[in-house]
């Protein structure tokens, strides 16, 4: 990491393993700070390419200066994640950020109705982004509106999966690899898998492993940067 004033106000491009329970949102803002106290910056431009859940860890792309000008680029580019499907419940976020509220069975379930089902989650699909994400409608996102308990209609979106397999099948959880599209929802996937076998489904754990050509093992953990940007 030999970063210089210049070459930051230029344009770096950095991967992060974003850690467990930091928002994207916090990890930039970190990395800011750091970075314009390191270099004695007064104002620096700092971005991120795609959201991750606060639940989920993994890959972001940070960029800093001028480009910045090229996230759009990066966040057209298609995900790669790995995670756990957890089935026979729901959440009202489709994820860990709030409490289960329904169960159902899992008796009728079997490894072969799994796979068979898989087959409708390959290819272009709609979706319905959760109400619990950070889209916009009337001016707020949906999760202010979901906090205070409020319906709102959510316009459904096609995203391409290209990919979709179980990596273990050990009932009730899922362990997943997927390859997908921008746009693309884990969480309405995990609910969107249940409900097709009859069941619920909620996104028990996310990790991000690729963007496009950019990957996980290339990148490197939040803390680490900041303890070598000290040296």
């Amino acid at each position: 990491m030999k970063f210089t004033p210049q070459s930051i106000t230029e344009g770096e491009l950095l991967l992060i393993d974003k850690p467990l329970e930091w928002t994207s949102f916090q990890v930039v803002n970190k990395i800011r700070w750091a970075l314009k106290r390191k270099f004695n910056i007064k104002k620096l431009k700092v971005g991120h390419a795609g959201t991750l859940d606060p639940l989920a860890t993994g890959l972001l792309i940070i960029c800093t200066g001028k480009m910045t000008k090229k996230i759009s680029e990066f966040q057209d580019l298609d995900k790669t994640y790995i995670g756990t499907i957890t089935l026979g419940a729901t959440t009202p976020s489709f994820d860990l950020e709030t409490p289960i509220n329904k169960r159902f069975p899992l008796k009728h379930l079997n490894k072969e109705k799994i796979i068979e089902a898989k087959k409708n989650f390959i290819g272009t699909i709609n979706q319905y982004p959760p109400i619990f994400s950070a889209i916009k409608k009337k001016g707020k996102r949906l999760y202010e509106f979901a906090r205070i308990g409020k319906k709102i209609d959510i316009q459904s979106r096609k995203v391409v999966i290209y990919n979709l397999e179980f990596s273990k099948i050990n009932l009730p959880d899922l362990n997943f690899k997927l390859k997908c599209s921008k746009g693309t929802y884990i969480r309405s996937l995990a609910n969107d898998f249940g409900k097709s076998i009859d069941s619920g489904g909620y996104l028990s754990s996310l990790r991000r492993t690729a963007i496009g050509s950019f990957k996980i093992k290339n990148s490197i953990q939040l803390q680490e940067f900041i303890e070598k940007l000290k040296l």
